[in-house]
């Protein structure tokens, strides 16, 4: 169901750093805060950001997911697992598997991880996952792959979606920015806070991820244009 037209092959999870000469114009925040928050107000329906975190072997050695209100994209709740043995060979971000402090950590293997998380999202209800380019996440979790799959960059790095994106940034003929679409990049042009850094530990950047559909404030009817499964 997915839009084949747009051109995806070349996008990976984590661009490289742009050209300097990039110019970011600090933009309205739209009343939304970086800050990572867990919202206690009701909710009627969920959806769930996922992020993973791979080890030297291209083996998941950590997952985040951040349960969010489908209507306000507001966190409601968040999960955090790293994978044993999987973590234990080391990884680019092995360093930052133990910064969170305010979300328990579940180390289990990888089987009984799949079957908390699938046990979880069945007692909320929740069908569709999205992520920030989700072929990633979606290639390395086969075990979710009956889930509905919905890509965040899709939309996030296009300029008929994002308005942030600076009139004087190079993009494709599709609208999509060329350079510049990495998390860290997109959060900082919504957010206008130039500092901002992604941490990734997979539970942060979900939330981090989140945000971003957060700020961009579109119904969920227009994430079909990101379905990828």
């Amino acid at each position: 169901m997915g839009n084949r037209s747009l051109d995806f092959l070349d996008m990976i999870k984590n661009t490289p750093k742009e050209k300097a000469d990039m110019h970011i114009p600090n933009v309205e925040k739209k009343n939304v805060s970086l800050k990572r928050t867990i919202s206690r107000k009701p909710y009627a329906e969920t959806i769930a950001v996922i992020d993973t975190e791979t080890n030297w072997s291209d083996e998941v050695m950590s997952i985040g997911i951040a349960l969010a209100d489908a209507a306000t994209y507001k966190c409601v709740e968040a999960r955090y697992y790293v994978i044993d043995p999987a973590y234990r060979t080391g990884g680019m971000y092995s360093g930052v598997l133990d910064v969170v402090k305010s979300i328990p950590k579940n180390v289990a293997t990888r089987a009984d991880v799949m079957a908390d998380i699938k046990g979880w999202l069945a007692s909320k209800n929740t069908t569709r996952l999205f992520a920030y380019n989700a072929k990633f996440d979606y290639g390395h979790l086969k075990e979710l792959c009956e889930y509905e799959w919905f890509d965040i960059m899709r939309v996030a790095a296009y300029k008929q979606y994002n308005s942030s994106i600076p009139e004087n940034a190079p993009v494709c003929k599709t609208g999509r920015l060329k350079t510049g679409f990495s998390v860290e990049r997109i959060l900082r042009m919504l957010s206008g806070d130039n500092t901002y850094q992604e941490v990734h530990n997979a539970v942060l950047d979900a939330m981090d991820e989140l945000k971003i559909m957060e700020f961009l404030g579109h119904n969920m009817e227009l994430y079909e244009c990101a379905r990828i499964h």
